[in-house]
């Protein structure tokens, strides 16, 4: 019986979650860090697992069950080409969960979920086209 079993359901049908978690899931294997709740987090942790197991088998039926479930091709793309031969030799636990501080409107515990080993990876800010533009006279 499932009296009152509730977890994981992120308070929404299951239409919305199950977009939700595919957006989640491409996000965060496309930048190899996500900063979200932390109900969310643990939610779409298993499933980026999984996809990473899939990338690491290389094989066309599991490239094809990646893209079935991510929304972008260039995040399969990423995921097969990048992500799963880092992991090759791992047997599991490719993800990491920081808490982080609530967030400001709500009090929400946040989190970032991030890659094992992404924290190495630097981020590139892009310059600002017009912010140092002179003054026209």
């Amino acid at each position: 019986m499932r009296h009152k079993v509730t977890r994981g359901n992120l308070s929404r049908n299951t239409a919305h979650r199950v977009a939700l978690l595919r957006n989640l899931v491409t996000s965060f294997l496309e930048r190899e860090r996500m900063r979200t709740t932390l109900v969310k987090a643990r939610t779409a942790r298993p499933i980026a697992e999984k996809m990473i197991t899939l990338a690491k088998r290389g094989t066309l039926h599991a490239r094809r069950q990646a893209l079935a479930y991510m929304t972008k091709e260039s995040a399969v793309k990423k995921l097969f080409d990048e992500i799963g031969p880092r992991f090759s030799e791992r047997p599991g636990g490719y993800t990491r969960i920081v808490k982080l501080a609530p967030r400001a409107g709500d009090g929400a515990q946040m989190a970032m979920l991030e890659l094992i080993g992404s924290e190495y990876i630097k981020k590139v800010k892009k310059k600002a086209k017009d912010a140092k533009k002179p003054a026209a006279k």
